[in-house]
């Protein structure tokens, strides 16, 4: 994950508060009329942002541009979609991107992406 002081050069991001393990934004994306709002932490060795709009979930290049905001251009981050028994749904239109600290992601033979 980028640092909090490469997150906060970017434009389109207004940092609210942080904490020892993270914080919350508004985000300006340009394809939003309103800002969305992304909850971004590094605590228990994982690398986390969330997303939230008022009225959809972001689309695959909305969630693209947040990962360049808040990730390495050398990271990856995943979605994961979890049993439908674990679902934790807390509030409609939010979408996660986690990234593990301490371990490699597996990942797909790159002639397979």
């Amino acid at each position: 994950m980028k640092s909090l002081e490469e997150i906060n050069r970017r434009r389109e991001v207004m940092i609210q508060d942080t904490g020892e393990d993270g914080g919350w934004a508004f985000v300006y994306l340009p394809t939003r009329k309103k800002p969305s709002l992304v909850i971004f932490s590094w605590g228990g060795g994982w690398d986390h942002v969330s997303i939230s709009n008022e009225k959809s979930s972001c689309t695959w290049h909305e969630m693209a541009l947040i990962k360049g905001i808040f990730f390495r251009e050398d990271e990856y981050a995943v979605q994961y979609h979890p049993p439908k028994a674990q679902y934790a749904n807390m509030r409609p239109y939010v979408l996660h991107l986690w990234r593990p600290q301490n371990e490699k992601l597996p990942v797909p033979p790159i002639e397979m992406v």
